[in-house]
């Protein structure tokens, strides 16, 4: 079994027979992904003029998007993707359209929370069931990895694109256009994704006495959650305190760049590191990475110059898309049988819940204490995370099948 991909190998995953409707039709659903919150957030914020609400209305979505994520993977682990999609898309439109109108009727908050959550909740899963397809499509080794690789890259494209198209479109003459622009691509790229021939003929597999549980009765996907919870928050730290540290240097309209530069080094380095992986084990990768990760967030710490932060995110965006990628190939060793769209939405969720405590607490201290404490926590979060994986990791290597972990340790060798 290969645990590395070439270039050669990105271009075989992505002209698997049958692969190339649903990956460009995901594609169009997942642009938005990082477009529809911040283009709400905005969106309440242009019409309310208050921040506060507009912040409360943003992790609401969230939330949803949390929570969805879980529960749409569920159902389309045991229904296959295309009905869940079809009916979480037709939902979308509808509450979709109920938080304009509230929006625009200056509802109170009462009322745009619910909504706001209702409309995280429906965001199609696209990404979960795109996930699932290739470990149906293309046999186990570094074909499938490169598409595991491509997905975490594709997203991480997609967070670098989304924030600056809402910039762009709340400057339009109706400032919801943004928001009305992501769904509507979510509406039909969902739709087209769940419609193709190959998505339609997926099949849930058959697995008796299914757990309550679902994907976390496995000890080993409770790991990688955690293992992308550490990540999660981290992250969520570093979103707060870099607009903050650009805004305290008297370059507010910086912070936006700064972020950028980590995601260009994330894609880069992502496809590099897919091509020779290390460590070989991935019951010692997932806390290497985030230690890594954990440590290298110190650094931006130091005090000085912005363009010292901006040179210290390129270096620490290197292990961003690494560790997306390797909790996808993490939920094939771990997961349950016929739990694996279930488990790719727990990590999801992991992350997301990640970023909402990360931001929450970042905030706090970038107003009270200082951006390098904010730094600070951001890699002391990680590292304590990343030693709490390590002492988890037999859960990671137990769900490794014998033969494999063999071939596995012949090969790191």
């Amino acid at each position: 079994m290969s645990h590395s991909a070439r270039l050669a190998d990105y271009r075989a995953a992505l002209t698997t027979p049958g692969m190339r409707g649903p990956v460009v039709a995901s594609l169009l659903a997942r642009l938005p992904i990082a477009m529809v919150g911040l283009s709400m957030l905005l969106y309440v914020q242009r019409s309310t003029g208050s921040f506060a609400i507009a912040g409360l209305v943003s992790a609401g979505s969230l939330v949803g998007v949390a929570v969805g994520a879980v529960v749409q993977g569920r159902l389309m682990d045991r229904l296959g993707p295309t009905r869940p999609l079809l009916v979480t898309t037709g939902l979308l439109a509808v509450f979709a359209t109920a938080a304009i109108i509230s929006v625009e009727a200056k509802a109170p908050v009462v009322v745009m929370l619910p909504l706001a959550f209702l409309v995280g909740f429906t965001e199609p899963m696209v990404g979960s069931a795109s996930r699932a397809l290739w470990a149906r499509m293309v046999p186990p080794g570094s074909t499938r990895l490169a598409g595991y690789a491509y997905e975490a890259i594709s997203m991480e494209v997609f967070f670098i694109l989304g924030p600056g198209l809402s910039g762009l479109l709340v400057a339009a003459p109706w400032a919801g256009t943004g928001v009305v622009i992501g769904v509507v691509c979510m509406i039909v790229g969902a739709t087209w994704f769940a419609l193709n021939p190959t998505v339609r003929a997926v099949r849930p597999a058959v697995v008796e006495n299914r757990k309550l549980l679902g994907a976390l009765a496995s000890p080993g996907m409770r790991t990688v959650a955690l293992a992308a919870l550490g990540f999660g928050v981290t992250i969520g730290f570093i979103e707060v305190a870099v607009p903050a540290a650009a805004a305290n240097a008297g370059h507010i309209s910086l912070g936006g760049l700064l972020l950028s530069a980590w995601s260009i080094s994330s894609v880069v380095f992502g496809v590099l590191y897919a091509m020779r992986p290390f460590p070989k084990s991935m019951h010692l990768r997932l806390p290497a990475l985030l230690g890594g990760f954990g440590a290298l967030s110190l650094l931006l710490a130091i005090p000085t110059t912005l363009i010292w932060l901006g040179l210290t995110m390129l270096l620490v965006g290197t292990l961003v898309t690494p560790q997306a990628t390797t909790h996808s190939a993490a939920i094939e060793q771990v997961a349950p049988k016929g739990t694996a769209t279930e488990a790719f939405g727990w990590v999801i969720t992991a992350v997301t819940v990640g970023l909402a405590i990360g931001q929450s607490i970042s905030g706090y201290l970038v107003e009270h204490i200082g951006t390098s404490v904010a730094f600070l926590a951001a890699g002391g979060a990680g590292l304590l995370v990343a030693t709490a994986v390590w002492l988890l990791r037999g859960t990671v290597a137990a769900g490794v099948p014998a033969e494999t972990r063999v071939e596995m340790d012949l090969a790191a060798r």
